[in-house]
Formats: structure tokens, sequence, C-alpha cells
């Protein structure tokens, strides 16, 4: 409560220097000065905390990416870390790192605005918690467009979740996008936002040439893409494998996402260490080649207590992989049908692991139901089709 209210009085003090704000027609970048350019189509800055390998940030890279095809100018911007995601941009994104150490840093600010100006940035979309930043920019510039993008993950507990600084910061936005419907409507009813939408994620196939070696045979290798959060619940998967490996030993578990050695992790690990599992399971972290991994195995599986809609589904499906998921957020917007995949309870480590069984022991339904997938993914969850969505809010606004 404390940090909400010092949050809070931070953004007063913006607000009462955005009246003191001067203009400017060119910005110093690395000793270099930017004119203000011409403005030939909306420009769009994605605004994200970090570049680490997750959900939120991978989508972020993904939209500037896209954009940059679409758009005359394409411009990412990380605020408080870089991260592997760096990498994956195309080179025709204009990256911005601005290193903030501070909810309220004004050495970053100055430095946003600033860019923001020089580029005649027309649209801001602020993934994730980025928003409050996002709103001390659009103070200081009123007629900028603030595009809110929702990623929550704990979207089954939404009771939990605090407002107090989003509702000041939601009254400033333009439009909000969320991952799932049960946002969207938390959005409508708590922020009081008119303009909402849900955008799907999409997911492509990054370029990154191999380097992660994978532990475990060929066609016997089982996959989780999620960062080491609770949400995730790993012990549950854990719990669900240990089974598994009564009747196929020969299969091993790989463990792909930002590994944050807190509690939660050392729990992951104790749990392996105490189960005799450390020939069976293997953590790797984050990994930037995420799609040579996933061409490596044969089966994706989330066991998440919640989710919005998680992108690794998406990557799974695309790489053609079979899918076992927890029934949580909008996974059964990908999963609709035992055609497509496997849609289980959460928290239930039986029912996960006959899923994983049914999937072991028949190798012709495996492949099956990773191609009928794959078809999904490509014919509805496209980047054409997303993107296309997308520039239309944004054009919607832009005058």
């Amino acid at each position: 409560m404390q940090k909400e209210c010092a949050t809070e009085a931070s953004f007063q003090l913006i607000k009462t220097k955005a009246l003191k704000k001067t203009s400017i027609t060119h910005a110093v970048f690395n000793n270099t000065i930017i004119f203000k350019p011409k403005t030939a189509s909306v420009r769009v800055l994605q605004l994200i905390d970090s570049l680490h390998a997750g959900g939120a940030e991978r989508v972020a890279v993904n939209y500037a990416n896209a954009l940059s095809q679409h758009l005359e100018y394409s411009y990412l911007c990380a605020t408080r870390a870089e991260g592997l995601l760096k990498d994956s941009l195309f080179k025709n994104v204009h990256y911005l790192f601005l290193n903030k150490k501070r909810t309220l840093d004004f050495r970053a600010i100055k430095k946003l605005n600033r860019f923001v100006k020089a580029n005649n940035i027309d649209v801001i979309h602020a993934h994730s918690t980025s928003y409050f930043f996002a709103t001390l920019i659009k103070l200081l510039n009123p007629k900028l467009i603030l595009i809110w993008h929702d990623h929550y993950g704990n979207s089954e507990f939404l009771e939990e979740r605090s407002t107090l600084v989003l509702k000041n910061c939601a009254k400033l936005f333009n439009h909000v996008f969320t991952v799932n419907l049960n946002l969207k409507h938390w959005v409508e009813t708590k922020l009081q936002v008119q303009s909402v939408s849900y955008l799907p994620n999409f997911a492509v196939t990054d370029s990154i040439k191999p380097q992660t070696k994978l532990k475990g045979e060929e066609d016997k290798r089982i996959v989780c893409l999620a960062n080491l959060r609770p949400q995730k619940d790993h012990i549950n998967l854990l719990k669900a494998f240990k089974t598994v490996l009564e009747v196929y030993p020969d299969w091993t578990l790989h463990l792909v996402g930002k590994d944050f050695n807190d509690a939660y992790a050392s729990e992951v690990r104790t749990y392996i260490i105490q189960n005799n599992l450390k020939n069976h399971v293997f953590i790797y972290g984050s990994c930037p080649d995420v799609s040579c991994i996933l061409n490596s195995c044969a089966i994706g599986v989330l066991s998440s207590k919640s989710e919005g809609l998680p992108l690794a589904l998406l990557e799974y499906g695309l790489a053609g992989l079979a899918v076992i998921t927890t029934n949580v957020g909008d996974c059964n917007q990908v999963i609709s049908t035992k055609n497509e995949g496997l849609l289980i309870e959460p928290e239930n480590d039986a029912v996960l692991a006959q899923a994983l069984i049914t999937y072991i022991s028949n190798a012709p339904l495996r492949l099956q139901v990773a191609e009928n997938l794959k078809t999904k993914v490509v014919d509805l969850f496209s980047e054409s089709h997303i993107i296309k969505s997308l520039i239309a809010i944004y054009t919607q606004y832009y005058k």
C-alpha cells in the first residue's frame, strides 16, 4: 500500500510538471542528432519493461517486428532491462533502451520524451506494467495516443488485483487490448474503460540458430515453455511426470523459461532432487533458440493455475507438437476439441499424468493432433490476421 501511495504521488507530480513542458525539434542519442522526420504513416512505439524471454515481452517484440513490415517506421523501447529477446528484433525496428532505475526516474522520462518528439511518435502501445511510464509520457504529450495491452496472467484471480494507480492511469488510455475475455470484462467494469477489445496473441518462428543442446532421446522429449513462476505450477507437472516415468522411464521433461532464483525456483529444484528426477528433468532457464528447442520435442505441456492466452500454446502448435494444457484463461480458444490437443483441469497431477501417457503410448494419435493444431494456429492465429486488426485500431485514433 505504501508503494502504491508513493506511485500515486509520483503520478500527480508528473501531471503538474507536464504543464511546464517545452517542445523540441531534435534530440541527441549516442552523439547523433536526430531531426523530426515527416510523418508518412502512423508511428507506433511498443513499450515494455524488459526484453527477458517472457510472454508479454515476446508479444511486444513480435508486434514491433511485424509492424516494421507493414508501416514505414516501427519502434520498441525497453524501459528497465534488456535481455535475450533483443537479438530477435529486426534490424529495421528502431530501438531505445532507457535503463530505468526507479519508478519515477526523471532521466529516463526525459530520454523517452525526447525520443517520442524527435521521431514523431503517434502511438505508444504499452505492454503490462509499463502503462504507468507511458502515462507519464502521455501527460507530457497530450495528443499522443496511448494504448494499454493487458497481459495479466493471473486472470483466474482478478479479485486480488490492485487497481489504485491503474484506475488513475486508465483515464488517459485511448484503448485497451486484453489477452482474454475475462480480462476484457474486468477492464470494462473495474476500470470503466469504454474502448476495449480482445486481441489474441500470434506466434512466429524465430530465426535464431541452434544454441541449446537438449538432453534425452529424440522423439521422447516433453517441453514446458514457462517462466518459473508459481502460477505455472511446475510442481503439479513434476508430480505427473514422476507417475509417467513408472511406465515410460526413457522419456524426459525439459523446462524452458526464466529462472528467478527465488523461493519458487528453489522449491522446483528441491522436488526434482528429493524425487530422484535429476536424470529425467532438466532446467535450461531462458533460451534464445525457442523454435529450435520446440522442434526437438514431441509433446508441449502447460500445467498452469492461471493464464491469459499463452503464447507458448501457439508456439507449440506452430512447431507441430502434440499439446496438453490446463483449462484456464483462454486456453480453450486454442485447444477447443480433442482433435487439437488435450484440455485438462488444473492442479490435478493424476489427470495430467494420464494425458501424457495417452500421447506417449500412441504416436499416430500424437502426430495427427499435432498436425490439426498446427493448421488451426496458422489459420486463426496468424501474424497477418492479428496485425491487420492491430493497425485498424491504431488508425481509428490516428488523425
